[in-house]
């Protein structure tokens, strides 16, 4: 089961967040936006991962910081106002947090939910942005579910690798998705 969610992590969708929406209520387009882009997925589980080899209030305040900062960035995308850098910003999120969970990177962790919370305000004004146009508060409840759900598979497959091997798998699956961001940064997945 955890080698079928690391080789799901690295199979290329839509690599930037501008694909994938699911047609229908705006709740359904929420949910459907996270998941449709190879960029958000890898990002999102990486939150994940990195809060599960790091332990403690991690485990829960990286996943809240990202998804808060998120729905904030979502705001802005949908009020219209522009935010320079968000596709780069979201592309160095992937690398950036895979790599902090592939070394167990322990910065204090106020630090590290302002680290995550700077990336999930990208990946919110993307979601906002492409957003429905009406009935966006369902929208972003929608979006918010959905990296809350990427968030929990991250913590899971953290967890369960932790378990297997003392952390080396897990911080190899960070090391993968840092990967699988690069390759997005150089347009070879995607």
């Amino acid at each position: 089961m955890k080698k079928l969610i690391l080789l799901a992590m690295l199979l290329p969708t839509t690599a930037l967040a501008h694909g994938g929406h699911v047609e229908g209520s705006a709740f359904m387009a929420g949910l459907g936006h996270p998941v449709g882009g190879l960029d958000h997925v890898l990002a999102m589980v990486a939150v994940g991962l990195w809060a599960a080899v790091t332990g403690g209030r991690a485990i829960w305040a990286m996943p809240v910081a990202f998804v808060l900062a998120m729905l904030a960035g979502g705001a802005l995308g949908m009020a219209g106002l522009p935010m320079p850098g968000v596709e780069p910003m979201i592309v160095a999120s992937i690398v950036l947090l895979g790599v902090a969970a592939a070394l167990a990177f322990e910065p204090p962790l106020v630090l590290a939910l302002a680290g995550i919370a700077v990336f999930g305000v990208a990946h919110g004004h993307a979601h906002g942005a492409e957003g429905p146009g009406a009935g966006m508060g369902l929208y972003a409840l929608g979006f918010a579910l959905s990296t809350a759900g990427l968030h929990l598979a991250g913590l899971a497959a953290g967890f369960g690798l932790v378990k297997i091997e003392q952390r080396m798998l897990a911080r190899a699956a960070g090391g993968a998705v840092g990967l699988g961001g690069m390759a997005l940064a150089m347009g070879v997945i995607g």
